[in-house]
């Protein structure tokens, strides 16, 4: 009987012990402080401090636009954690992050869920119904604030551009100007002489015309 217990009481040693260590250790991985994913949220530090303001009080109208660049900047969480988590979580199971990059994503969801709740009740206790449409007219205005920077640049950019490409065009070599050619006179071809001016071997002119009378003629002198 002795030599049944001693295996199982081993592996209740080993089990148990395991099981005491695993539990110690993920108590002290949860005490132990995450990284921030993003950094100190400005906009609601800036509403907080406007809201316990009493001498003097803030003014509805600018706890109102507290509120709405408090939503803005929650729209814009929201959209950089939707665009992380599917690549952070491809990493993750590749073993390219750690755990603490992957828990710190999950803490910041978190977070801005109990944020977003938080802005709804505030908006709602300015103006009843208020809360449903404060983060559609911030993510209106995140679209607007972007499309008037762009307008904004565009002026710069094209004196940028005309610039660069003035330059390149003044650097090109100018082509040569090609003059029109003017139509010459065709010459005509030098006659043979034999130093003695335009007249022939036999004393006559090179440019009067010969007869046969005058050849028949010259040979009758030959003969006499």
């Amino acid at each position: 009987m002795a030599s049944v217990w001693v295996p199982v009481l081993y592996m209740l040693i080993v089990f148990g012990g395991l099981a005491v260590f695993s539990y110690i250790y993920r108590r002290n991985a949860r005490k132990k402080s995450l990284p921030k994913y993003f950094p100190s949220h400005a906009e609601r530090n800036a509403y907080v401090t406007l809201l316990q303001k009493t001498d003097p009080p803030a003014s509805d109208a600018l706890l109102k636009s507290a509120l709405v660049r408090r939503a803005m900047a929650d729209v814009l969480r929201v959209l950089r954690l939707r665009e992380d988590k599917p690549a952070l979580q491809a990493l993750l199971q590749k073993g390219s992050i750690g755990d603490d990059l992957w828990n710190s994503l999950l803490a910041a969801e978190k977070e801005m869920e109990a944020e977003i709740m938080e802005v709804v009740a505030e908006a709602n206790s300015f103006v009843e119904g208020w809360g449903q449409v404060i983060f559609p007219t911030a993510n209106e205005m995140i679209a607007n604030e972007k499309m008037r920077s762009l307008f904004e640049t565009v002026e710069e950019t094209k004196q940028a551009l005309a610039t660069k490409y003035e330059f390149i065009r003044g650097t090109r070599p100018l082509p040569l100007a090609v003059a029109p050619s003017t139509p010459q006179a065709p010459q005509t071809p030098a006659k043979a002489s034999n130093g003695t001016g335009n007249t022939s071997s036999d004393g006559e002119s090179a440019s009067s015309p010969r007869t046969p009378g005058s050849k028949s003629s010259a040979k009758a002198k030959k003969r006499k």
